[in-house]
């Protein structure tokens, strides 16, 4: 069966689009899979791990003992729909707060608008170290959003809405569990948002908040696999390390903020 020329052309420029986008923000992409990648070992596990261990036991119990192997407990603890959803949603949400921010620079004409999102984004992030150190101190937004400490109504309509999928997460289960559970508020989440909106594009946005959601994916993976006890052993010796290294990323956002503005 012959391909069509425009598939592939259509395809081609997509493709290359795509380089142009990692290639120009190559350091915010860097930096928020790692936020991702440090973020989850604490905040992810907790938050999300429950309901990473839900759908693995679901999905185990289908199969028979005597059949079960270890690569059936990797694969069920891997939660492949479950993870595209989360993809979706997060890529969906930079891609609008991206364009959400080109359009106010566009009309206001306020070109440090890019480098005050990331200083923001800057700023949760070395919050979030600091709170991991501290145990008490966070940074807080100036305005209370839906799910913040004190208002768990968003998350509540979320969670019920979810809940009647657990009974058979698989395949498209599993998929729109990752895209209801995508819109969760945490902390984190704001802090990548905040990142990939200064980026300007919807394209740059969206790729930006896969590398975020990459980098979350390992941690999760790990307690689908290994449990919440083998999760908090790791989680305890992940702490003495993740405060160094995410105040190094939010210094990172903090000079890519600088860049733009020199």
């Amino acid at each position: 069966m012959e391909t069509d020329p425009l598939l592939l052309q259509l395809l081609s420029t997509g493709i290359a689009h795509c380089r142009a986008a990692v290639g120009e923000h190559e350091g915010l992409l860097a930096s928020l899979f790692m936020a991702g990648l440090l973020g989850s070992i604490t905040h992810c596990v907790g938050m999300c791990g429950p309901f990473v261990l839900a759908q693995t036991v679901s999905r185990l119990e289908d199969r028979p003992a005597a059949q079960m192997h270890e690569w059936h407990r990797l694969a069920g603890a891997a939660l492949v729909p479950y993870h595209l959803g989360r993809a979706t949603t997060y890529a969906a949400l930079g891609a609008a707060a991206a364009a959400l921010a080109a359009g106010m620079i566009h009309v206001t004409g306020l070109r440090w608008l890019s480098a005050a999102l990331l200083v923001l984004a800057a700023s949760f992030f070395f919050g979030y170290a600091v709170r991991q150190v501290s145990g008490r101190w966070a940074v807080r937004l100036p305005v209370r959003l839906p799910g913040d400490t004190g208002d768990s109504g968003w998350s509540n309509r979320v969670r019920s809405l979810v809940r009647p999928l657990f009974a058979r997460p698989i395949g498209w289960r599993g998929y729109l569990i990752g895209v209801a559970l995508g819109f969760l508020p945490c902390g984190l989440l704001y802090g990548a948002l905040a990142a990939a909106a200064a980026s300007g594009r919807p394209l740059a946005g969206a790729l930006a908040m896969l590398a975020f959601t990459f980098g979350t994916v390992p941690s999760l993976v790990a307690v689908g696999f290994a449990g919440h006890v083998a999760g908090r052993q790791f989680r305890g010796a992940a702490l003495r390390l993740m405060p160094a290294l995410m105040l190094i990323n939010a210094a990172a956002l903090s000079y890519l903020a600088w860049r733009t503005i020199i």
